[in-house]
């Protein structure tokens, strides 16, 4: 059996704001962004670049409860790792688009992080490991 996870549901307050941010910012790849008027909201994908199976579905919240977690997907913790192939390059390229880091780069027995924060307020790692993950 194989399976993957395809994507993952990222609660935004809005579409634009939340592409500009991952693909201007961040360099993601905007993977599609399609109207879906029988619903009336749009079908938004952005991926890493060169990532081929997992991505992020930014779906801009329908309701007052789903609005409380924007921001907070995770509860304060670090909700998501994007994982480098070069950190330093990553990161300096990053600081220089105005993210935000939460916790500066340190060195630890599986690589390389920094806690950077989303348009949101939402927890990523930025990691890069040196232990053969």
């Amino acid at each position: 059996m194989k399976q993957t996870i395809a994507l993952i549901a990222l609660v935004v307050r809005d579409y634009d704001e939340a592409i500009d941010f991952y693909v201007t910012k961040l360099g993601f790849v905007l993977v599609e962004d399609t109207y879906q008027p029988e619903q009336d909201k749009r079908w938004v994908v952005v991926r890493p670049p060169g990532e081929a199976s997992t991505s992020l579905l930014l779906a801009r919240a329908s309701s007052q409860r789903q609005e409380t977690f924007i921001g907070n997907q995770a509860g304060g913790r670090v909700f998501l790792f994007l994982q480098t192939d070069d950190f330093w390059r990553d990161h300096a390229k990053m600081v220089k688009t105005g993210i935000r880091f939460t916790r500066e780069p340190k060195e630890a027995p599986y690589g390389i992080v920094a806690v950077f924060e989303d348009l949101y307020g939402n927890l990523w790692d930025l990691v890069q490991f040196t232990d053969g993950r």
